[in-house]
């Protein structure tokens, strides 16, 4: 495990507005409640509580990674009707202690939806 520090800084802050993904016509998860993560020179990684996304388009994923910062991570492939997109969203269960502010909270990879909207924007 790795703390986070002035060669490695990670920050997790509230957004403060809106978010919505969008895959394959869909609304997956739409957020008032979303947090940004900002790690090193990573861009800013979007954080919605599990309880804001829709279960009824996740499937289920053998994938799992491991961040030194972070903890084990676990994944979900979206589905909707014919379109899937493996791994498309993951989760830290059980975060280690200095990433606690992202326990029950997932992202989605910008590359793997269709759009990740944030009202207002992030800079």
């Amino acid at each position: 495990m790795k703390l986070p520090g002035p060669d490695h800084p990670i920050t997790v802050e509230p957004h403060g507005g809106e978010v919505a993904v969008r895959f394959a016509g869909q609304v997956v998860a739409r957020s008032r409640r979303a947090l940004i993560l900002r790690e090193a020179s990573y861009p800013p990684v979007v954080y919605i509580p599990l309880a804001d996304v829709e279960p009824r388009f996740l499937g289920p994923s053998d994938h799992t990674s491991h961040c030194p910062y972070k903890g084990d991570a676990r994944y979900w492939t979206l589905v909707v009707e014919d379109r899937s997109a493996a791994n498309a969203m993951w989760a830290y269960p059980a975060p280690y202690p200095a990433m606690a502010a992202i326990a029950g909270h997932a992202a989605f990879y910008p590359s793997r939806v269709d759009a990740i909207e944030l009202h207002p924007p992030i800079g």
